[in-house]
């Protein structure tokens, strides 16, 4: 089953007068189950490619779609859909540093309407997987920098989403928290059967992947 798919995707940018077109007619898809890997060299629109996938950007043409539906950024639901069914994790983790870790986990399902004691439980569920129990009264300025963004891959998880998209997850880590990073994804894509995309420049860990794309001159090889 196709879980996340861009039809001829187009995106252009102007800078200084001058257009730059990111993606022409660009077409990616991912079944349910998968761990596929997008790489590129810097600034060549992989991010751009993501965020449209993610609904936090539109295309110029084209369309996005999950589990077969056509979405927008500019739908009315497009938050809802963000939250239910898309995991973000970043090259910044993004934490609240007023929040601990179990509040930093649990706040999109109090978002999307889940009652405290469910989303604390679920929080801290995650953080026991992703070996955090010892940190779920941690703030984030107590965490080092891999415990952080397994915090960020925690609340990504928290509302069970379709797909997880992942920028350059590993973009600000040294190797070693870098490969604990990548085996955290291959565990839940593996055992939770957790779908995954994700955007990186090491061709090395990408290489690790079933599925991998190359985006160059806008199109995805």
């Amino acid at each position: 089953m196709i879980c996340l798919a861009g039809k001829s995707l187009h995106k252009t940018y102007s800078d200084r007068g001058q257009l730059i077109e990111v993606l022409r007619d660009t077409n990616f898809e991912v079944e349910c189950g998968e761990l596929v890997c997008i790489t590129g060299k810097s600034g060549c629109g992989k991010s751009t490619l993501l965020h449209i996938l993610g609904l936090l950007d539109d295309p110029d043409s084209g369309k996005v779609l999950i589990g077969g539906e056509e979405v927008s950024s500019k739908m009315a639901k497009a938050n809802q859909i963000r939250n239910r069914d898309i995991g973000f994790v970043f090259q910044f983790h993004y934490l609240m540093e007023d929040l601990n870790s179990r509040e930093n986990v649990a706040l999109p399902m109090l978002i999307a309407g889940s009652n405290k004691h469910s989303a604390f439980q679920r929080a801290d569920e995650l953080l026991a997987l992703l070996d955090l129990e010892q940190r779920v009264n941690h703030y984030p300025n107590m965490l080092s920098g891999g415990e952080q963004q397994r915090l960020a891959l925690a609340r990504a998880l928290i509302n069970k989403p379709k797909i997880v998209l992942a920028d350059e997850p590993t973009g600000n880590l040294d190797p070693q928290h870098s490969m604990e990073i990548w085996n955290l994804f291959e565990k839940l894509n593996r055992e939770l059967g957790q779908t995954f995309v994700i955007v990186t420049h090491d061709a090395e860990l990408a290489g690790r992947s079933k599925k991998r794309y190359e985006l160059r001159d806008g199109i995805l090889f």
